[in-house]
């Protein structure tokens, strides 16, 4: 049997603008490591993603990304002290039916995402 085992996972995320993204990434604290004009590459802890100076609307309007953290109510506060600076939208912390506390935050370019604790 081949070795059909996983490195890593990295998706590909859209920016309308590409220096205003990285900024905003920033503030939430990820850190970033530059990987050209127009390629960025964003981790927090194990969590990576490629930030690309790509966009198209309909694209980013329907991307969703799903954040695992350990603390729900940290990450909420860190955003809602970064959002008012980029205008874009913060949800409440909400206990949802699938076993999660998450909220939701929309980044400068549209992307939906979903930031979420277990609670079992």
């Amino acid at each position: 049997m081949p070795d059909v085992n996983t490195i890593e996972l990295k998706p590909f995320l859209p920016s309308k603008d590409f220096e205003v993204s990285q900024q905003f990434y920033r503030d939430l604290g990820f850190a970033m490591e530059s990987l050209g004009s127009d390629l960025a590459c964003f981790s927090h802890g194990a969590s990576k993603f490629l930030l690309q100076n790509f966009y198209v609307k309909t694209l980013a309007e329907n991307f969703v990304v799903h954040l695992l953290v350990h603390d729900v109510d940290s990450w909420w506060e860190v955003a809602n002290n970064v959002m008012p600076k980029y205008g874009t939208s913060l949800d409440v912390v909400r206990t949802q039916p699938w076993g999660m506390r998450d909220f939701t935050l929309i980044d400068p370019c549209g992307v939906l995402w979903r930031v979420g604790q277990k609670t079992a």
